[in-house]
């Protein structure tokens, strides 16, 4: 201290009175702040990560999800899990005497008023222990560039009321979880991943430097940073130059905190909003959820060439409606990875055939034994003519109802539903949990080949129904999330009759041949669609304990190119079944009360056929083309001699004759063509008898 022996006592006096002065101000102070602080574990409790972390059903992180757009901070960190490199370095820099003061560290305080009344300069005297009551205290921050002599006299007080009230450890890991580092970097655990991609247990003696110099002046250049993390390796045991170096290093390159996986991200989407806890539980499971979107990508990657970007994937514990793997699209593959591809609208294909025969059964208007017609079919609409196909565009004549939903017919289909009735059928989908259908005068006979909107999620929810013979229940995706209690919608004997067809190898083989993706080692169910032009591929099955389902298609609705349900979605299909058979191993379902085994196959009991023996009834002798109250209109812009209509019999047979208007035209061995004449006509299929055998009345204008 400089200067003459009697301005050395007035300094002197001027110190003592001022601490005088200051204990009796910050005892008051205490007073003050008596119901203050919080208990530890409270403010511990309190922290919120910028990240919330979406879980699987044994705590594996699935996704994160940034919340918090000002602040990037991790999990709290507890001192146990932080380098004690970087204890040592933050008390260097910050705190010499932390574990000896009580809040206030009288030493820096009278050097720092010496500094001030001497050389005119401020010194900073704030321990760790105040510094942190001011970041938890709000009305501590410094205002206007400094803190007020009054904010600094109560922060001192705050901290000796924290000294007295928490561990020194609690207070040291509370400040190193609180503390700004760099930029939005807040908290240990994120300056160490952000700045060095490490855990705080992690981080080494060089960088433990930096981010203490980072500590008083967090957003100053590298190069300031660099020179008081190279002042404080010289009062250590740290070369100078290597902590400099690791600080430039660190600080000339953008912070990343990387995110340690993105597993669900559609699910998180809709589960982690700005409210919602930091840790969000789900009933998924994380090697089931890496299993399906492996399996999406290798069947897409398989498929390339063939215009097919976008897949999902939907998988289902059967016992508890949990939902086990949520994919919602195909990643980095897909022109829209953010459309979710099981709660998307697409056409359902044949995915709806089973729930119609299941009706059709109940009803017992059909058994899996009864024979349907597969012979060309012409629906009037509104709109025209209807005119339904199968997948290959081949009829085969009369098959079993097993066989015809098996094998994916359609025109037995559109038949069956014309036996149950449109409205009939559209009811029991609503029963089954697809929300958005329309009237059922809207779709008309074509909603029994999938011609209603439905969602992945819907669809697997309806096939666990018959898995659990019958009763329908919403899936869940959280733990413990309210579900109603299940709802009958099919008898067990009808579900067990429909589930017992689609697991008939031999009944599919008609269409799919017996070996194909639909082909599993143990027991499973499984039915494909495709819809219209193919826009969307479908496969949904399931075994006695899960049940999966798969879409394959493009979000943007364009067609893929000669890819059908069996080719598209049924490979990824069976590899989730198949890899999840050996954890989950499935049964042969228990046969119920109500059903027998017929020629091959479970019916319900009561509609055995009784002649076994007897043939299905001949094919109907009729006019396939025009139908009946056609309205055919000419072409102003075409010369009518060069129009034609067809006259088209089912079958073709040179035995029978064209009679139109009362005038003979020729045989119905063949197709064919009459030159129009405008106005109301009769034609009429006769035999060589000139009887009738069937009748149409059209009409051209």
């Amino acid at each position: 201290m400089s200067g003459s022996p009697g301005r050395r006592r007035r300094l002197v006096a001027a110190l003592v009175a001022g601490a005088a002065v200051l204990v009796v101000v910050v005892s008051s102070a205490t007073r003050d702040v008596a119901p203050w602080p919080p208990h530890f574990d409270e403010v511990r409790a309190a922290w919120r990560p910028s990240d919330a972390r979406l879980l699987d059903r044994h705590g594996t992180i699935l996704t994160e999800r940034r919340v918090d757009p000002h602040v990037r901070r991790l999990a709290w960190t507890p001192l146990t899990e932080i380098s004690p490199a970087i204890v040592h370095a933050v008390l260097l820099s910050e705190d010499g005497r932390f574990r000896e003061h009580g809040g206030a560290d009288l030493r820096a305080l009278a050097a720092a008023v010496r500094d001030a009344l001497v050389h005119g300069r401020r010194r900073g005297a704030s321990t760790i222990t105040m510094q942190l009551a001011a970041l938890l205290r709000p009305d501590l921050a410094p205002r206007g560039g400094g803190r007020s002599f009054s904010q600094k006299l109560r922060q001192i007080a705050a901290a000796r009321v924290l000294e007295a009230r928490w561990s020194k450890n609690e207070i040291l890991e509370a400040y190193l979880n609180h503390a700004s580092f760099r930029g939005e970097l807040q908290g240990i655990g994120a300056a160490a991943r952000g700045l060095f991609d490490k855990e705080p247990h992690g981080v080494g003696d060089d960088e433990a430097l930096v981010l203490a110099a980072l500590l008083r002046a967090p957003n100053a250049g590298p190069a300031r940073v660099a020179q008081r993390a190279s002042a404080l390796a010289a009062r250590s045991a740290i070369e100078p130059a290597l902590a400099a170096s690791r600080a430039l290093e660190a600080l000339t390159r953008a912070p990343v905190v990387a995110r340690s996986s993105d597993l669900a991200p559609h699910l998180a989407a809709r589960l982690i909003t700005p409210g919602a806890a930091h840790d969000v539980s789900t009933t998924l499971d994380a090697g089931i959820q890496r299993l399906a979107g492996e399996a999406l990508r290798d069947q897409l990657l398989a498929l390339s060439g063939r215009n097919v970007r976008d897949a999902a994937a939907l998988v289902v514990e059967n016992a508890t409606g949990d939902v086990l793997a949520w994919v919602g699209s195909s990643g980095s593959l897909s022109a829209a990875p953010h459309v979710d591809g099981v709660r998307a609208r697409r056409q359902a294909g044949s995915t709806l055939k089973p729930f119609l025969y299941a009706l059709a059964f109940e009803d017992r208007l059909l058994t899996p034994a009864s024979h349907l017609d597969d012979s060309p079919l012409d629906v009037s609409t509104p709109n025209g003519v209807y005119r339904p196909e199968n997948y290959d565009r081949v009829f085969r004549g009369f098959v079993t109802a097993r066989v015809a939903l098996a094998s994916s017919l359609n025109v037995p289909a559109v038949r069956t539903v014309q036996q149950v009735g449109v409205d009939r059928f559209v009811e029991r989908l609503a029963a089954l949990g697809f929300e958005e259908l329309r009237r059922p005068d809207h779709y008309g006979e074509s909603v029994a080949l999938g011609s209603a909107d439905v969602t992945l999620a819907e669809l697997v929810a309806a096939y666990r129904s018959l898995a659990r013979g019958g009763v329908f229940a919403p899936l869940r995706v959280v733990p413990g999330e309210a579900v109603r209690d299940g709802q009958r919608v099919f008898s067990p004997a009808a579900s067990f009759v429909v589930a017992s067809i689609l697991a008939d190898r031999s009944s599919r083989s008609v269409t799919f041949g017996l070996e194909s993706p639909l082909a599993t080692p143990g027991w499973t169910a499984v039915k494909t669609g495709t819809s219209k032009d193919m826009r969307d591929n479908w496969c949904i099955g399931f075994s006695s304990e899960v049940t999966v389902g798969v879409w394959v298609g493009n979000f943007a609705g364009d067609p893929m190119w000669q890819v059908s349900g069996v080719d598209g979605a049924a490979p990824a299909w069976l590899e989730i079944v198949q890899a999840l058979a050996h954890e989950r191993p499935g049964r042969t379902p228990e046969t119920p009360i109500g059903v027998v085994w017929h020629d091959g196959g479970w019916i319900l009991a009561g509609t055995e056929p009784v002649d076994r023996a007897a043939p299905p009834a001949p094919r109907p002798r009729r006019i396939r083309a025009p139908s009946d109250t056609t309205i055919i209109a000419l072409d102003p812009d075409i010369p009518e001699r060069r129009q034609r209509v067809f006259f088209e019999s089912d079958p073709a047979d040179a035995r029978l004759r064209w009679r139109l208007d009362g005038a003979l035209l020729g045989g119905a061995g063949d197709l064919a063509l009459w030159e129009p004449v405008r106005g109301r006509h009769r034609l009429e299929l006769v035999d060589a008898a000139g009887a009738a055998v069937d009748a149409v009345r059209f009409e051209v204008r």
